[in-house]
C-alpha cells in the first residue's frame, strides 16, 4: 500500500514537472517567435530607409521648393534610429510613412519626375518594400496574437505569471497616418 502511494506521488510530481517544463518551453518559443517576427519588420524598415535617401537624392534637385518634406523624412529616420522599444519604433515608422506619403503626393504633381528612369526604379523598389512591410506587420501581429492567447489561457497563464511573461503590444498605425496631407503646387519644372 505504501509503495503504491509513493508511486502515485512520484507519478504526479513527474507529470507536473513535465507539464511545467513543456509549458515554459512553449512560452519561450512563442516569445522568441514574436521577437523574430519584429526583426523581420525591422529588416523591411531598414530596406525602406536605405531606399528613401536614394529617391530623395534623385528628386531633390528638381524639387528645391519642397525642402520641408526632405527635412521631415530625415527627422523621421533619426527618430527611428533613436527608438529603443517596439512601440517607439512603430511610432517612428508611422512618422516616416507620413513624410514619405507627402513626398509621393508631391511627386504626383511632377509628371516629369516619373519619366526619370532612376526615380521609376526606386519607386518600384519602394512599392515592393511597402508591400513587404505590410506582410511582415501582419505576420508580427499574428505572432503577438498567438503569444497573447497562450499566456492568457489556463493553466499556462499561471506559468506565464511565475516567469514574468506579459502580453505583447500589437503594431497599430497611428490615427494621424490615415490622413492624407493636401498638396497644392503651382510651379513647373
Amino acid at each position: 500500500m505504501k509503495k503504491t502511494i509513493w508511486l502515485i506521488i512520484i507519478a504526479v510530481v513527474v507529470i507536473v514537472g513535465v507539464w511545467l517544463w513543456t509549458s515554459y518551453n512553449r512560452l519561450v518559443t512563442a516569445n522568441e517567435g514574436v521577437d523574430n517576427q519584429w526583426a523581420q519588420v525591422e529588416t523591411q524598415y531598414q530596406r525602406r530607409f536605405d531606399l528613401i535617401p536614394n529617391l530623395v537624392s534623385s528628386v531633390k534637385g528638381a524639387m528645391t521648393q519642397e525642402q520641408s518634406v526632405f527635412g521631415a523624412l530625415a527627422d523621421a529616420r533619426a527618430n527611428y534610429s533613436g527608438a529603443t522599444t517596439v512601440n517607439e519604433k512603430a511610432a517612428a515608422a508611422t512618422q516616416v510613412e507620413s513624410a514619405f506619403g507627402r513626398l509621393l503626393a508631391i511627386m504626383e504633381n511632377y509628371p516629369q519626375l516619373k519619366s526619370i528612369e532612376t526615380v521609376q526604379t526606386l519607386m518600384v523598389q519602394l512599392e515592393g518594400t511597402e508591400n513587404r512591410i505590410s506582410v511582415e506587420r501582419s505576420r508580427f501581429n499574428e505572432e503577438v496574437k498567438n503569444f497573447n492567447v497562450l499566456i492568457k489561457r489556463l493553466p499556462t497563464n499561471l506559468i506565464a505569471g511565475m516567469y514574468g511573461f506579459s502580453a505583447k503590444t500589437y503594431f497599430e498605425v497611428a490615427p494621424a497616418a490615415a490622413i492624407v496631407p493636401p498638396v497644392k503646387l503651382d510651379l513647373t519644372i
